[in-house]
């Protein structure tokens, strides 16, 4: 793994890389993973999404594109408080840790440590502490943009049996208020929801409160893939939700929760996401297309830690 230097709009940037992946975090700002890419399938470039550098702010923020934390349940005040100071940066001998300023207005301090592990993978940690004065309850929220044209999948869990007495529900879906279920973007399949990005012409998210822990994201023949496991028995944020996804057409947004806890002052809540990519799968919109590529994630969770 070799570490180097970039730039990012006038700032500067961490390159970790392998010889298969290659990934930039911002330290001036963020902290923000503004690309992901794979070296091996280079027609697919970056995968995450970049904004223009002229971008306006949104309700005092800039999205950047690519990967953040932000604190759940969102709040247009609480959630979109500007990350435009310098970080705490910390080298690490495969990564690197990063922090922000507290967060005058929250209380909070977010941080996020990147691991790579292998040629493939990396362990993305990430961390809310409360420096405020009161208890407050929040989630880690972790949430990746990724750019658009591509095809999205959400595995379901196995399904049962109602002879075999299989007779309570496993998950739920969770639609938002805008959320229209008939748009062919949606794509419903017995083992896994598809999202044809380029077919959704209007903002459309769901959430789901129990699924297999992975997502994937396909581009260009390149396999983006987000792994955090659900954690048995937590109460999630959003109706209950451990997985959400977002997309306007010009991107997706695949997002993971951390349980709600109840943090006092001085304490901590950690997220772990794990992201792999892969190099030459189907697009995973038919049935034996996503049965290969869950056999290959299949094999390579195994392998984290």
């Amino acid at each position: 793994m070799k570490h180097s230097k970039t730039d990012f709009r006038g700032g500067e940037a961490v390159v970790l890389s392998t010889k298969a992946i290659s990934l930039a975090v911002t330290t001036d700002v963020g902290p923000r993973v503004v690309t992901f890419k794979s070296l091996e399938g280079k027609k697919a470039g970056n995968l995450f999404l970049e904004m223009p550098a002229d971008e306006p702010r949104y309700h005092g923020y800039y999205l950047r594109g690519g990967h953040r934390l932000w604190h759940s349940p969102e709040d247009i005040v609480r959630t979109y408080q500007p990350d435009d100071e310098p970080l705490a940066v910390k080298p690490l001998k495969n990564g690197v840790a990063l922090a922000q300023q507290t967060e005058e207005k929250t209380g909070l301090q977010k941080a996020m440590k990147l691991e790579v592990q292998g040629e493939r993978t990396v362990k993305v940690t990430h961390a809310l502490t409360n420096h405020g004065l009161w208890t407050i309850e929040t989630a880690a929220w972790a949430l990746t943009m990724l750019r658009g044209g591509g095809y999205g999948v959400l595995p379901l869990l196995p399904k049962g049996n109602h002879a075999d007495g299989d007779l309570l529900p496993s998950y739920s879906l969770v639609p938002w208020s805008y959320t229209d279920l008939s748009l062919p973007l949606w794509n419903m399949h017995r083992e896994f929801i598809g999202i044809d990005v380029p077919k959704a012409k209007v903002a459309q998210k769901f959430g789901i409160t129990n699924y297999p822990g992975w997502s994937a994201y396909w581009v260009e023949g390149v396999t983006f893939v987000k792994y955090a496991p659900v954690i048995k028995g937590a109460v999630y944020p959003d109706l209950g939700c451990a997985f959400e996804a977002f997309t306007n057409g010009e991107m997706i947004e695949f997002e993971t929760l951390s349980p709600l806890v109840k943090l006092a002052p001085g304490e901590s809540v950690t997220h772990t996401e794990h992201w792999g990519v892969f190099d030459g799968l189907k697009k995973p919109s038919t049935d034996a297309a996503f049965a290969e590529l869950a056999a290959v994630v299949g094999k390579w969770i195994k392998t984290l830690k």
